[in-house]
């Protein structure tokens, strides 16, 4: 009975802080090293949030997001990678394993996150607000997978969002940061 209060407690709460945020720049996320990360501090870039899994069939969009990431970081484009071990127990290791395995098999150098839920009754509060169809018509919607991919303008306006089969490379996402680039 204890567990279950503080579940749903914990769903008030994440509810609570979606439906009150304004912006994806309202929320801060823990760095895969621990350290605070408000969102806000990417005010001014376009970004992309993907929520990532390390033993997942489209793992390897890794390579295609570390590409773009180094095409376009120089003209004001950010990825933030956010483990989640929602599907299939795919991302169950520790920030720690997940940040050597990103490293070694990929070098990723765009910021990574520690791991979250981003689905069912521990939903971290940012997927709450983005899943949200209520605050986001244009991106709302559960979570399907690993690798489905949130686009913002600089201001933190939600532009696209993007299912896990659609890769980094894929001519739509190119073109909607390209647009949203050269605003």
């Amino acid at each position: 009975m204890r567990k279950l209060s503080l579940v749903l407690i914990l769903v008030a709460a994440a509810i609570s802080v979606a439906a009150t945020a304004k912006s994806v720049y309202n929320f801060t996320l823990r760095s895969i090293d621990g350290q605070s990360v408000p969102l806000r501090s990417y005010h001014g870039k376009v970004l992309l949030l993907v929520n990532v899994a390390s033993r997942c069939g489209f793992t390897p969009q890794y390579a295609g997001l570390e590409s773009l990431y180094e095409k376009y970081k120089d003209r004001g484009f950010v990825i933030v990678g956010i483990p989640a071990n929602n599907f299939g127990g795919q991302e169950p290791g520790t920030n720690e394993e997940i940040k050597k395995f990103c490293n070694t098999k990929y070098n990723v150098s765009f910021p990574m996150m520690s791991k979250v839920s981003v689905l069912g009754p521990d939903k971290t509060p940012l997927y709450a607000f983005l899943t949200d169809n209520s605050i986001n018509p244009k991106i709302g919607g559960e979570i399907k997978w690993n690798f489905t991919k949130f686009l913002f303008d600089r201001k933190g306006k939600p532009v696209a969002r993007f299912e896990p089969a659609v890769t980094p490379d894929s001519p739509q996402v190119v073109a909607a940061i390209e647009q949203e680039l050269g605003h």
